[in-house]
């Protein structure tokens, strides 16, 4: 009962949100948001972006050019950027505090796998639109719907005795992930004619998304986010350990369930919408920990606030840095940035705890 006191007069004595710092990471995502409507391969003066933002109707042939850019393309390609890597930050958070794994990151229960065999299925069978509904991509909901069932998979392999317990999670996860990725491998091979899309597919990209894209994603991630911040005392509590857990009264398994369906919901939506993007959930939490502590509701805050402006700015990177209009996928960028940064952050803790 001493123990149990200590560890809780600890948790609060430590639990310090870092208001300096998310405030200045808010507004830093705000002014880059303005500011990433200016690149490009259509690049538009900034005076004239503050004027569209504002309602201003200037006249002119250029001007109507610049509001249609702006408001119909670029704006909801950088906010759907911007949520993904908010979403993918924090679920990282949450994957890493839930398994106790510091090598956890939003697919490690195979819903990348999942997803991508969604959307290997609908581009190998040529389903390109909703029956009854031409106008909207099938693509989204097929990888949607793919990596829920494939969430829903591994939640019931992972459960033993009525309990999840992580080590079996993880284990499930990775059977699912490489019997679905064999699947893909099947896809590829029967039908070679849709092997590039398939990959552009699952390598990650924004490249014509738009608002309806938006329109599928922000309810998931809403949802996903609010089980998240209903349960995040709960996830410090659950890195203390489950018999510590317990001791200070929490229901751990329902805890579990909760954070892990809130985290795979905002994982799934960002795989339909913009394929896989990695790193985001991994690097970033890790950054966070590092300046500020491992207290969560501070770090699910700034880690999803950081990881909105990582990926904000690597979709600019992959959409200007080829001429000629061509892109990247971001999660080409993605990989590129956070894998050297990581290599980093691993060498300096190594050389810390020696």
């Amino acid at each position: 009962m001493v123990q149990t006191d200590k560890t809780e007069h600890a948790i609060h004595v430590t639990s310090r949100i870092f208001i300096p710092a998310g405030l200045a990471l808010a507004l830093l995502c705000v002014l880059s948001m303005i500011l990433a409507l200016h690149f490009g391969p259509y690049p538009i003066p900034l005076k004239a972006i503050w004027g569209i933002l504002a309602g201003q109707t200037d006249q002119g042939a250029s001007a109507n050019t610049w509001s249609v850019v702006v408001l119909d393309i670029r704006l909801s390609r950088i906010l759907l950027s911007w949520l993904i890597g908010a979403g993918l930050a924090m679920c990282g958070v949450v994957f890493q505090g839930v398994l106790r794994n510091p090598l956890a990151d939003p697919f490690t229960l195979g819903v990348s796998s999942g997803g991508a065999f969604g959307a290997s299925m609908a581009i190998t069978l040529g389903l390109t639109t909703l029956p009854g509904l031409p106008g909207l991509s099938a693509l989204p909901f097929a990888a949607l719907f793919g990596a829920l069932a494939a969430l829903c998979t591994v939640l019931a392999l992972g459960r033993i005795g009525g309990r999840l317990r992580r080590e079996t999670l993880v284990l499930a996860g990775i059977v699912v992930a490489t019997f679905l990725s064999a699947c893909i491998s099947l896809f590829k091979a029967l039908n070679e004619e849709s092997v590039a899309a398939i990959v552009f597919w699952i390598m990650g990209s924004l490249q014509g998304r738009g608002w309806e894209h938006v329109g599928i994603f922000v309810p998931f991630f809403a949802v996903g986010t609010f089980f998240i911040a209903c349960y995040s005392r709960e996830l410090d509590l659950l890195s203390l350990g489950e018999s510590q857990a317990r001791l200070l009264g929490v229901n751990s398994g329902r805890a579990r369930i909760a954070l892990l369906i809130g985290a795979s919901l905002v994982t799934a939506a960002a795989v339909a919408v913009s394929g896989i993007i990695g790193f985001v959930g991994l690097v970033v939490p890790h950054v966070v920990r590092l300046i500020q502590g491992g207290e969560h509701r501070p770090l699910l805050v700034n880690s999803a606030l950081l990881g909105g402006l990582l990926l904000l700015w690597s979709d600019v990177l992959a959409r200007t840095v080829l001429s000629g209009g061509a892109e990247l996928p971001v999660g080409v960028v993605t990989a590129l940035l956070g894998g050297p940064f990581f290599c980093f952050l691993l060498r300096t803790r190594q050389e810390r705890t020696s």
